[in-house]
């Protein structure tokens, strides 16, 4: 009987310098292709506009998808500068002083952006401020030109009088700059504000004045739209998430399905039914969805059967998405974990390595995954109170949006 065929060095070093190139291009973010060169995004708009909260958002979304981002506000520089914050004089555009200070702490920040985006491998600085004025938008424009970076402007305009003191008293009377001040002389400290921004404020102009710059103006909290000059890929998936968020209160709970044949086998993928402790647990999920009276629900699950039949107990409509399926194992569904380290030792070391970038053979990665799972992001944001019944993968890449987590971060999450 002849021998089995012996592995040479020759061979063995080719198959590891294979693997290497895999690893080695599984590790490339897709998000790195969209932008050729570091991107400033300037948000613009008065006070209590709602910008720092699109910052947040933006710069999570960013994150989620591989754009390594990070925001920069103004406030907690000039903070820092000026310890007890007054009233609303530190404001007025004739307090020489104060302007100094104010565009001295911008300059400040604008360092801190460039170390970001030259030194520490970022992509993205959100530089989240006012900039009301012509003079402050031009002064960021000459940084971004000096340094090579690209600049999108996201201006926030809103004369809704009602939205506009919700959010004083819903942000700002929690705001560091009002320390054991009560309801009311915030509200009237803080509209005082607003008038002295008013004086110099020059809204984006995309008829004349502005018309070659590269932005979004978001009407009264996205009841209209404006869009100018996109000049990339990244810039239209700013627009495209700008254009999703909404600020509406609602909730959204995230669920696994209940014990499946294959959990309990310890077999992964696949599309096997409920256990019989699985359909226990989607007895006491209607329980919990009754108990809490939860209105106007709608209720998401993916195409495989253990997400569909936890739903089914529920008693109330459902829609199937294909996109929310578990993440596909390729040529190691169906197995164990043991079976997938006994059959394709070298895969299950890369992903051991890297779950992130690992990709199934035939398969898909987390990075894969996230992909796959931003039109649910977009829905979610969009949506009323939702309950995603999903799985074990994709559920680390819904949590991780939602608990802002960066990319590389979200495989190893629990719950």
């Amino acid at each position: 009987m002849a021998g089995k065929p012996q592995k040479t060095a020759a061979d063995g070093s080719a198959e590891t310098k294979r693997t290497d190139l895999r690893a080695t291009a599984k590790k490339c973010s897709w998000a790195s292709y969209m932008t050729n060169s570091p991107t400033v995004i300037v948000m613009i708009g008065l006070p209590a506009r709602g910008k720092t909260y699109m910052s947040k958002k933006l710069t999570r979304y960013l994150n989620w998808i591989g754009v390594p981002t990070k925001v920069f506000n103004l406030g907690v520089y000039r903070r820092e500068a000026v310890q007890a914050y007054k009233s609303y004089d530190f404001f007025r555009h004739d307090n020489k002083e104060a302007m100094e200070i104010r565009k001295q702490c911008a300059l400040v920040a604008l360092e801190d952006v460039k170390a970001y985006l030259d030194e520490e491998g970022g992509q993205i600085a959100v530089f989240d401020a006012t900039n009301t004025t012509r003079e402050r938008r031009e002064l960021i424009l000459n940084f971004a030109q000096d340094n090579s970076y690209k600049v999108f402007f996201v201006e926030s305009l809103c004369d809704d009088p009602e939205v506009i003191a919700e959010n004083i008293l819903d942000v700002k009377v929690s705001s560091p700059d009002y320390p054991e001040r009560d309801r009311e002389s915030v509200m009237e400290d803080f509209l005082k504000r607003i008038e002295c921004y008013k004086v110099t404020y020059k809204p984006l102009d995309p008829d004349e004045h502005d018309k070659n710059l590269s932005f979004i103006q978001v009407i009264n909290v996205g009841r209209r739209f404006l869009v100018n000059k996109v000049q990339d890929y990244i810039q239209s998936k700013i627009v495209y998430y700008l254009m999703n968020i909404h600020v509406h209160s609602h909730s959204i709970y995230l669920c696994r399905h209940g014990e499946s044949h294959h959990n309990v086998e310890g077999r992964i993928g696949g599309d096997s039914e409920l256990s019989e402790r699985g359909r226990q647990f989607s007895t006491a999920l209607k329980g919990f969805v009754h108990e809490h009276h939860l209105s106007d629900l709608k209720v998401w699950t993916s195409q495989l059967r253990r997400t569909i039949q936890t739903a089914e107990e529920l008693g109330v409509p459902y829609e199937q998405w294909k996109i929310l399926n578990e993440i596909d194992a390729g040529v190691c569904e169906e197995l164990s974990y043991e079976t997938i380290e006994e059959t394709y030792p070298e895969e299950f070391a890369m992903r051991s390595q890297d779950k992130y970038h690992y990709r199934y053979p035939g398969g898909e990665s987390y990075q894969d995954l996230v992909q796959r799972l931003e039109p649910v992001i977009m829905e979610l944001e969009r949506q009323g109170n939702v309950l995603v019944i999903c799985h074990q993968a994709v559920m680390r890449c819904l949590l991780a949006y939602f608990l802002d987590k960066s990319a590389g971060n979200m495989a190893p999450l629990s719950y």
